[in-house]
């Protein structure tokens, strides 16, 4: 087993939806095989438009031939595994290249950076997921050393292979992946509700906003902010219950079920549609939007 760094695009050709599934063709099995069970970054090209670098982590489970395109396979996400990164890490930093690994002897980068899949070592997995998850926002939990794991205190300088495999498991822990989650959802709505348009923050400078998952957790819906909205308490209970829901085009619907319609419609922001993020890859996908409304949503 070992790490390794799929490059992903958000317009991509492939049929990739990065938190359950990558495909990628026959020259990279070996490669991709190699990364079963273990955990890879996700990495955006500089030459996509609205380019992330390094934007998320995931693991994978096993691969399939896919069905449907002959010479292609299926690396399948293990559920629950992908998490986006708190800060996407560019390319490079000030002191050079972040992923070290792919400078030649001549200190040059190598070919290897053109590989869709690559292998990567556990310095390089190490430096960008730290940086990826820097806890440098009270939206994150802080570690010290009363309750950080092993080879997770304060003052350490590099994690080493096996202690960088802890580190990965505690961010599996739900309440982490909860306030991580909040973190990436409020940054992409601006802390602002996806439905009512309010922003509000209280007296600690906190946001009076939720990030709520569109397909639950419960029923294998990912940490990934496309699969998430940033909602008020009342805009919450009522998406969980399935008392609204939106459309392919964002039009908010209210459910039959609703007692008081017109009360409703005056929570809704102006347009009848939510507010949804500037990026196109942080809006909601209308896969998820498509399960809410057939799984939850009382029409």
């Amino acid at each position: 087993m070992t790490f390794g760094v799929f490059i992903h695009r958000s317009d991509s050709i492939y049929e990739d939806s990065p938190a359950e599934r990558y495909q990628f063709p026959s020259q990279y099995l070996a490669r991709v095989e190699a990364c079963i069970g273990d955990w890879i970054i996700y990495y955006e090209p500089r030459k996509a438009r609205e380019s992330r670098g390094y934007f998320a982590i995931a693991k994978i489970q096993h691969v399939i031939p896919d069905p449907g395109t002959s010479g292609m396979y299926i690396a399948i996400v293990e559920p629950g595994s992908y998490l986006d990164f708190v800060n996407p890490v560019p390319f490079r930093e000030v002191g050079g290249l972040i992923e070290r690994g792919l400078l030649n002897e001549h200190g040059k980068i190598s070919g290897r950076a053109q590989s869709a899949v690559r292998p990567i070592s556990p310095a390089d997995f190490n430096r960008i997921t730290e940086l990826g998850f820097a806890e440098n926002t009270p939206l994150l939990p802080r570690i010290d050393a009363r309750s950080a794991l092993p080879g997770m205190q304060e003052g350490q300088a590099v994690f080493q292979y096996e202690q960088e495999r802890s580190r990965v498991e505690y961010l599996t822990s739900r309440i982490v992946r909860d306030r991580i989650f909040r973190s990436v959802v409020l940054s992409a709505y601006d802390a602002r509700c996806a439905v009512t348009s309010l922003k509000l923050i209280n007296g600690r400078g906190r946001a009076e906003v939720d990030a709520a998952h569109i397909r639950p957790v419960e029923a294998n819906g990912p940490d990934i902010v496309s699969n998430g909205l940033a909602l008020s308490g009342t805009a919450h209970w009522m998406f969980d219950r399935g008392l609204i829901s939106i459309a392919e085009d964002h039009e908010i619907l209210i459910s039959r079920h609703v007692n008081d319609t017109a009360g409703v419609r005056t929570l809704i922001n102006k347009t009848g549609r939510i507010l949804a993020p500037v990026r196109t890859v942080d809006q909601p996908h209308p896969h998820f939007l498509r399960w809410h409304r057939e799984n939850c949503f009382k029409a």
